[in-house]
């Protein structure tokens, strides 16, 4: 069971490199977004990994259609190489809006996420890749430990895509314990596949959480009650985020609120 925290994409990028310092030594791994008009993901994947030792920074997510599997690969295989064992790439399909918006969207969303996280597992593998984008193209530099390809989705399609395809699947924030079992079922992994569940954490005044909930019903298609969070009292939030692991998930990333997040952090960290 790992725990991990999110840098929040409305945090200014100036303040990453403290954020990751502060967590170097007290959780497993530290998760950047890629969201449009934000932050580039990788830049920031690659500042978080250059200040830590220890953490292991996850890249969720980046959108394929607006990401070629060969630019993701050379990416993902230079960060590899250059911190051996602390990187997750993870792709998804993109909000389809803002997809348009820059004139990436794609008539086939699920067929290009397959092809990406296909190609880009074969490329990081060594192999020569002619497939959907690519023609006869490979790594000079592979890397010797091949980093996971996870797959940021939600849908049973997606979901099911991710279990033959992606090494893992991120679940969005929003989902609680009762969501996870039959998400699994769904997900149907062949084989060794690890479950990333993000999920909002408030520990304290819930006030800056309500806008987090209202966007995370919008995005689920949900009620906001319907929301799941690591939120109340410390020991609140800690025994959510146990129900969690006790659900099935191998990895929970906490994305805390407000303009204190490591202090919703250092709360439920004294509790777990």
């Amino acid at each position: 069971m790992r725990l991990g925290v999110m840098f929040d994409r409305d945090l200014p990028p100036e303040r990453l490199i403290p954020f990751a310092r502060a967590l170097d030594s007290k959780v497993d791994d530290l998760w950047v977004v890629e969201d449009l008009g934000w932050t580039g993901g990788l830049t920031s994947a690659a500042t978080a990994l250059a200040v830590t030792s220890r953490l292991r920074v996850g890249l969720g997510i980046a959108p394929a259609p607006l990401r070629n599997p060969m630019l993701l690969a050379m990416e993902f295989a230079n960060l590899a190489r250059l911190f051996p064992s602390r990187f997750v790439g993870g792709v998804g399909h993109g909000v389809q809006d803002w997809m348009r918006q820059v004139g990436a969207a794609s008539p086939s969303p699920l067929t290009l996420l397959e092809e990406t996280i296909t190609s880009v597992r074969a490329l990081l593998r060594g192999e020569t890749v002619t497939d959907g984008r690519l023609d006869g193209v490979r790594l000079v530099h592979p890397p010797a430990v091949v980093p996971p390809v996870v797959a940021g989705v939600k849908g049973p399609r997606s979901l099911a895509l991710s279990g033959r395809v992606a090494q893992g699947t991120i679940l969005p924030e929003g989902f609680g314990p009762g969501s996870i079992t039959p998400m699994l079922e769904q997900i149907s992994p062949s084989g060794e596949h690890e479950l990333i569940v993000f999920t909002h954490l408030c520990v304290g005044d819930t006030t800056d959480l309500e806008g987090q909930r209202t966007g995370a019903a919008e995005f689920l298609s949900v009620d906001p009650s319907e929301v799941f969070a690591a939120e109340g009292t410390s020991t609140q939030a800690a025994e959510a985020v146990k129900a969690l692991w006790a659900a099935g998930a191998d990895t929970v990333v906490l994305r805390p609120v407000g303009d204190d997040p490591l202090a919703h952090v250092e709360k439920v960290l004294s509790a777990l």
